[in-house]
This record gives structure tokens, C-alpha cells and sequence, in this order.
């Protein structure tokens, strides 16, 4: 129920918008964003937009119902862009119909077809799926994602549960790359090779490896960097790690995104692109990468903390709806395959 959508505004430009006033915010110097995004780390961002345009950003942080709400508002809607953090949920809003192409010179420049289907969407920041080793135990430096149902490691790997968002996504972009009876088999055999359960965090298995329970896992780039920042035992955990270069065979790195998308209504279209060709910038893409130890999507960003910390990446080239549209058949073959059993 739309009723009971929990609501929180961000502060911006000293102002807290409350959530019942903002359909009447619309200005011609303001622009609307709906955000399922945490306000700690848009709030930088959003912030420099104001002060280097002008333009206010009225942004509400949305945990549940983004969608739902934006369909109940139907033509009178005030949202202008929905920030989003899964390619998942980006793509069910552009099938939804709550969307509209942008069109942009910057943003065709700048981010590549697969990291932006049709236009329909594009990517702000990304984050990899890699491969993580013991340090001391595992002499190798990269690693493709079909080497994990390798035999050798039978015992020895570590995952969270696999109908977690970030490892559904992971498997919907192999069945993308192999087909379904392959993804089949390779599940049983990751799951064969699996130290424990499934289960758990991203930064339980650093700990698992640094503990000796595995010696290799699978891990989201920016709980590395996270770690690598803690006062407590996670720094350890850190410490017992190494990151491989990790890639399909044949292809690249696995990532998920954080994204905008323009609202099919907008009432400020234009400023609308202003703030999402603003985000694009150098600028922008090192305040709001940083915020989170994700990768720029802008390539002539050099500096980010994620860049410093893991060196670049190449991300896959499969188009990011493709992966999107397997989501429900690797979270059946999850099930099928009693992964997390």
C-alpha cells in the first residue's frame, strides 16, 4: 500500500522536504528526484549540483514502493528522475512505463550502449562482481568466473546465499553469456565446491578466508575498499585478501549499477538532463563514486578511490537489460539447483 510507504527526505540547500508537500514543489529552478538511494551518499552530489547550477534538488528517498507510487501519481506525478541501485529494479521501471528516453550528446559520449539500453536508462557508477583469494594460500593473479566450478576448489569457496540480489544478478549474467542448462550446472557445482552454506555477507567471506575456512570467494568491489578504511577486525579481514582480475571467458567483468532514469512526466524535463549530464562529470563521478568505493562510468575520471585501491576494470559487454531479463530464471535455477540448501 502506497499509504504505508516509508518516506524519508533528504536535507538539501537547508530545506527538508516533506514528503506530503511535494507534488506542489515543482518550480522553474527546481528538479524532483525519487531515490531509492541511501541520503548519505547523494547528499555530496546533490549538494555541488545546487551550488554550481543553481537548481535546487527537492529529493525523496524512497525505501519500498518507488514504482508504485510513481504509477499512482500517473500524469500529475512531480518526479522528474528516479535514482536507482540495481540494474533489476532500473529496468522493471522502464518496464513499468514510468520512464522516457533520454536524449543527451553527453550522455551517449560518455557511457557505453550496454551500460545504457536504448536510453531508456543510464548507468552513474558501477560496481564489479570479482573474485577474491587468500593471499598467502592461492598463487594467482586473475581468474575467469567459469573457473569456479573447478574441481581444485571443491571445499575451499565461500558465497552469500544465492537468491541475495547481487549473486542473482551475477547468475542471470551467466545464463546470458552460457544458457540456462549450462548456469544449471555450473550452480551444482559451485555449490559442490562451497566450504559452508551459502550465506551471509560480502565481508563474511574476507573473514572466512582470513580464518582459513575458505581460500577463495566471491565479493562486491566496494566492501573491499570499505574494508580497507575499518578501525576494527574487517581491516584483518582485508588484509587477508587479494583481489584476481576476474572476467567471463571471453568477455569482462561482471558489474551491477547505480542509475537514472527520466520520468515519462517530468515537469522539469530540462533540468531534469542537467542534473543527470551533471553527475556525468568529472566532478560529480569522483564525489559520488567515492562516497561509496564505486567505479566512475565517466572513463576520464583516473582518480577514484576504487580506481586507486583495485586498478581499473572492463566491464562485460553484455547489455545490462539482457542480464535483467534473467533474473527470474537464475533465481529458479537457485531453487532448482538447491544452492542454498
Amino acid at each position: 500500500m502506497i499509504g504505508k510507504t516509508h518516506l524519508r527526505a533528504l536535507a538539501l540547500s537547508s530545506s527538508l522536504l516533506a514528503a506530503s508537500g511535494f507534488a506542489n514543489s515543482a518550480v522553474a529552478q527546481d528538479v524532483n528526484l525519487y531515490t531509492t538511494r541511501e541520503p548519505a551518499l547523494l547528499s555530496p552530489v546533490l549538494e555541488a549540483f545546487t551550488k554550481d547550477t543553481g537548481i535546487k534538488v527537492n529529493a525523496v528517498f524512497l525505501k519500498d514502493g518507488l514504482q508504485e507510487r510513481i504509477r499512482a501519481e500517473g500524469a500529475n506525478s512531480p518526479a522528474d528522475v528516479m535514482l536507482l541501485v540495481d540494474v533489476g529494479e532500473i529496468n522493471a521501471a522502464v518496464e513499468a512505463g514510468i520512464t522516457q528516453p533520454i536524449k543527451s550528446d553527453v550522455v551517449d559520449k560518455t557511457v557505453p550502449a550496454q551500460l545504457r539500453p536504448d536510453n531508456n536508462w543510464v548507468t552513474l557508477t558501477k560496481r564489479a562482481r570479482i573474485v577474491v583469494v587468500s593471499k598467502d594460500r592461492v598463487q594467482q593473479d586473475a581468474i575467469t568466473y567459469e573457473e569456479l566450478a573447478d574441481p581444485k576448489w571443491k571445499g575451499k569457496f565461500c558465497i552469500r546465499a544465492g537468491q541475495h540480489p547481487y549473486n542473482n544478478a551475477f547468475f542471470a549474467a551467466y545464463i546470458a553469456h552460457h544458457g540456462q542448462e549450462k548456469a544449471e550446472t555450473y550452480l551444482k557445482a559451485l555449490r559442490t565446491n562451497a566450504a559452508r552454506k551459502p550465506g551471509g555477507g560480502d565481508r563474511d567471506v574476507a573473514r572466512d578466508i582470513q580464518s582459513g575456512l575458505c581460500d577463495i570467494a566471491v565479493i562486491n568491489t566496494y566492501y573491499i575498499g570499505l574494508m580497507s578504511q575499518a578501525k576494527n577486525e574487517q581491516k584483518g579481514w582485508y588484509d587477508a585478501i587479494k583481489p584476481l582480475k576476474t572476467s567471463f571467458a571471453g568477455g569482462g567483468t561482471h558489474v551491477n549499477v547505480s542509475a537514472a532514469a527520466l520520468a515519462k512526466n517530468a515537469p522539469n524535463k530540462a533540468n531534469a538532463v542537467k542534473l543527470i549530464e551533471y553527475m556525468l562529470g568529472e566532478k560529480a563521478q569522483t564525489i559520488y563514486a567515492d562516497g561509496n568505493f564505486e567505479f566512475p562510468v565517466n572513463p576520464d575520471v583516473k582518480e577514484s578511490a576504487a580506481v586507486k585501491l583495485l586498478g581499473t576494470i572492463t566491464p562485460d559487454k553484455l547489455s545490462l537489460s539482457d542480464v535483467a531479463k534473467q533474473r527470474k530464471p537464475a533465481a529458479d535455477l537457485v531453487d532448482k539447483a538447491g544452492f542454498d540448501s
